[in-house]
């Protein structure tokens, strides 16, 4: 019997960690915000971004899209236009996302209409 108590926390504590290591991949104010916002589209030039994520800076985009880089969420492609172009997709890591945000969609309607009516 305490071998199974054991088994069972351990697993536990396995889940709080993975949680935790989500968590902290998507951690912050904007980054469901900008995922999401690549999601809808496939593919978004920074200012794109900038217009979707409402009330975010530019300084703020560009750190959250380096930090989505380094997680291998994102990916960044400069453009050979003129001007520059920068455009930003989900890698195939990021990709996984995608039922994620689309839950996070569904739950968030029914929550405004929960919570405000509309």
């Amino acid at each position: 019997m305490g071998c199974k108590i054991e088994a069972f926390q351990q697993e536990q504590r396995k889940r709080m960690r993975s949680v935790q290591d989500s968590m902290d991949a998507l951690n912050g104010k904007w980054k469901i915000s900008i995922i999401s916002s690549i999601c809808c589209y496939g593919k978004r030039r920074f200012s794109d971004i900038l217009n979707d994520v409402e009330g975010i800076s530019n300084r703020m985009l560009s750190k959250e899209l380096k930090e989505l880089e380094i997680n291998q969420l994102v990916k960044r492609t400069v453009l050979n236009t003129q001007p520059i172009t920068v455009q930003y997709e989900l890698t195939e890591h990021g990709n996984t996302l995608q039922t994620i945000i689309s839950n996070l969609s569904n739950w968030g309607i029914l929550h405004r209409k929960k919570i405000v009516g509309k």
